[in-house]
């Protein structure tokens, strides 16, 4: 039996789905605030469909909830939530990069990505800079579902590091962390990456979250 790939989305719905994802990524579209069809229809000067359709593909990658009674708001970040994405993250991205390293893949897009992270004029760029660098790091481990099931966590992560970074901006701790984790990874310790990897994802939601440290 053969199946038919999946359709291509919509030129129109991209663009609005690109457009409120980094609205919400970035802050500009805060944690429970209503997206109302209507109003981002005439914000991108399109129709309501392609509004829905970009709305129900954030819906799915856990960026909004939809609601019967409160219709769809951005989704809010609290400990549980950030704790789960967070305890996905350590138990599948540091065994991608050691998988990463065994294969002696090119760690050049984790390089470069560091290099648009130091450069970058706000959290905006700087947040998008960091998810391409840690991309770089599982993407080449070499089983592309072990890298599409990151992938899927990936927008979660990056709310939960945006709302973080609004409160506390410790974006400088981090960098130098990932430094650190590209160093090791060049050098071939596979095992020490893989351990800075894995303190770096958790030290970082301890920090934001830490009374729920004992829960998890």
């Amino acid at each position: 039996m053969a199946f038919a790939a999946p359709a291509p989305i919509p030129s129109r719905t991209q663009y609005v789905l690109d457009a409120i994802k980094h609205g919400i990524l970035t802050g500009q579209l805060v944690p429970g605030q209503a997206l109302v069809e209507a109003e981002l229809a005439a914000r991108f000067g399109v129709s309501k469909t392609p509004v829905r359709e970009a709305l129900k593909t954030l819906a799915g990658t856990g960026l909004v909830v939809m609601s019967q009674y409160k219709g769809v708001t951005v989704r809010e970040v609290d400990a549980a939530m950030a704790h789960q994405v967070y305890d996905v993250r350590l138990l599948l991205e540091p065994e991608a990069l050691r998988r990463t390293i065994a294969r002696q893949a090119s760690l050049d897009v984790a390089a470069d990505a560091l290099v648009r992270a130091d450069e970058a004029e706000d959290n905006a760029q700087r947040s998008l800079a960091n998810r391409e660098f840690h991309r770089a790091l599982y993407v080449p481990c070499g089983n592309p579902l072990l890298a599409r099931m990151l992938d899927e966590v990936r927008d979660q992560a990056a709310l939960v590091s945006a709302v973080v970074w609004g409160a506390i901006p410790s974006w400088e701790r981090e960098a130098a962390e990932h430094r650190e984790i590209l160093r090791l990874a060049r050098a071939g310790d596979a095992d020490g990456a893989a351990r800075a990897l894995h303190d770096h994802i958790a030290s970082f939601v301890h920090r934001a979250f830490p009374d729920e440290e004992a829960a998890m």
